[in-house]
């Protein structure tokens, strides 16, 4: 990517920088689960020999382009924002399948596909019938993401530029995110960030207190991960501790709907009723969708929040995290 004079494009609605995982979804059973010796619930990195393993193993019930960030703009492209994305994939099969996945879904993919390193990495997300997800993650080439994936033309054309704190580990890809919200601030653009998991929290709970009070615009967490990054007990007293130290707090919390914290405000959005949940994959990734999609559009906090509401709750109401109706009309609905 040029990094070189900066040119115009056409301004994205919201760019997301994060892991580039294909996503191959597996209908299971508890059986399965403790024959395979896998917690259930739990996210576990594995190598690329136990990914290639349990790739000729299972019966795959879909293959899609996935990733928590990627999930997030998919689910914007899908109600009609412009979106783009930044991630590595490597020139193989599965890279492929991404790449053409997601710009399908009419997504800007502004990353080359690796002629080098390590294999396109893949989530395998057991599904079980009681809708819990149990995954085993293989990484790959997504963490070589480095400053040189990150163009200026790109994020200085997207309103928000969206990071995911998954990929906050590799040293590469935590370079490439402080350029993103260098390039982002320099141009007068907005950084979001989701704190991703309570164990990226624990692994990294300085850091990303830092980046919470110096960097990020808008900051997505559920209730357990807002606690963990300040080490307190009571949901109350997170709010007390975030507020004022970002642009806006975006904190979710099941079905207790949400809370949207500013240096001004404190606002509660209920969640949308769900008839049916046959899977939680995605809840939060869509949740952001819904959000920053009506950010981008000039919406009031509470109609932002209300639009994730409701894309979290279709996504849970299917399988898989990618919309397989237009969540453009689930939001008008």
């Amino acid at each position: 990517m040029s990094q070189g004079k900066k040119v115009s494009r056409k301004p994205l609605d919201v760019l997301g920088i994060g892991n580039a995982i294909v996503d191959v979804i597996v209908k299971t059973n508890d059986d399965f689960l403790s024959d395979k010796k896998l917690q259930k619930g739990s996210m576990t990195l594995i190598d690329g020999d136990q990914a290639s393993v349990l790739y000729s193993e299972v019966e795959t019930e879909t293959v899609t382009s996935g990733g928590s960030a990627a999930n997030t703009i998919a689910g914007i492209a899908s109600m009609g924002g412009h979106g783009g994305f930044i991630g590595k994939v490597s020139d193989d099969e599965l890279g492929r399948i991404f790449r053409d996945d997601i710009c399908s879904l009419g997504i800007e993919f502004v990353s080359q596909l690796s002629i080098k390193g390590p294999a396109t990495a893949r989530c395998f997300v057991f599904v079980t019938d009681d809708a819990e997800r149990t995954m085993n993650t293989y990484l790959g080439a997504c963490a070589d993401l480095g400053p040189e994936d990150v163009d200026i033309n790109v994020v200085g054309a997207a309103n928000v530029t969206y990071l995911e704190g998954y990929l906050w580990d590799p040293p590469k890809a935590k370079d490439a995110f402080r350029k993103a919200i260098n390039i982002a601030h320099q141009a007068s653009r907005l950084v979001a960030f989701t704190l991703s998991d309570i164990f990226c929290v624990e692994r990294h709970r300085t850091e990303f207190l830092d980046l919470v009070k110096n960097d990020i615009d808008i900051l997505f967490a559920n209730e357990q991960e807002i606690q963990s990054l300040y080490k307190v007990e009571a949901f109350a007293d997170a709010v007390r501790e975030i507020r004022g130290h970002c642009k806006i707090a975006v904190l979710t919390r099941g079905s207790l709907g949400s809370t949207i914290v500013t240096p001004h405000e404190l606002l509660e959005v209920p969640a949308y009723p769900v008839s049916n949940v046959l899977d939680t994959t995605g809840a939060g990734d869509l949740y952001a969708s819904g959000f920053l999609f009506g950010y981008s559009q000039g919406a009031d906090l509470t109609t932002c929040g209300m639009y994730g509401a409701k894309a979290a709750s279709q996504i849970i109401s299917d399988y898989g995290a990618r919309a397989t109706v237009s969540l453009s009309d689930v939001l008008n609905s």
